[in-house]
């Protein structure tokens, strides 16, 4: 029941369809009608407001982040009840798969979200600061370079997955591969237009 409590509690955090919300709320309409159809922040993007995308990108890491820290703190050793290190650890990790599924397949949209990149942050700061730090430089680094939010995305993902290994945090690799795999896969259409040298890049107009 542990396991199952910190799951849903990391799947109803990541299913709050921020970028729709706050794009509706702003006069934009459905941001799903637009661009790739997705309610994350690069898509939020299209409608022109930068502002509303920077809102989506926090909101979206916060809920990668706190389910995350909540499920430290409810099952952590400073929680409620003291708990065996393993099964924090499985907790943690729970809420954060469950945050990153709530994301991409949320049950108030017929389970078509996102692709995750945006959350799986927080859940990588969540999880350990140091395996977020290579993450965060990571995504910064090859959009700045690249302009391609969805390479970017992609190795970010990768990176904070072989990062949980070389850092120490072995026990968070195996969730953290599960969300890279399933990130990558949501990105299968972003990889046909790369090949095809068809992927938009960040501001531009097509």
């Amino acid at each position: 029941m542990d396991l199952f409590g910190a799951f849903l509690i990391g799947y109803l955090s990541g299913s709050i369809p921020f970028g729709l919300l706050l794009a509706r709320a702003a006069g934009k309409g459905d941001i799903r009608s637009i661009g790739s159809g997705n309610i994350g922040a690069t898509n939020v993007l299209r409608t022109g407001s930068k502002w509303l995308a920077v809102a989506t990108l926090l909101l979206d890491f916060a809920k990668g982040f706190v389910p995350v820290l909540l499920a430290s703190w409810l099952w952590g050793f400073d929680g409620p009840r003291i708990q065996p290190a393993n099964l924090v650890e499985e907790c943690k990790s729970l809420a954060a798969l469950g945050a990153v599924l709530g994301h991409c397949f949320p049950v108030w949209l017929r389970f078509r979200g996102g692709k995750g990149v945006a959350t799986n942050a927080g859940v990588s700061f969540g999880l350990a600061w140091p395996i977020g730090v290579v993450y965060a430089v990571v995504w910064i680094a090859v959009l700045a370079l690249g302009r391609i939010s969805s390479v970017a995305g992609m190795s970010a993902v990768i990176a904070a997955a072989l990062g949980a290994w070389l850092l120490g945090f072995a026990h968070f690799g195996p969730v953290l591969a599960i969300i890279a795999a399933l990130i990558v896969w949501l990105h299968r259409a972003n990889i046909g237009r790369l090949l095809r040298g068809e992927e938009p890049r960040v501001g531009s107009k097509s």
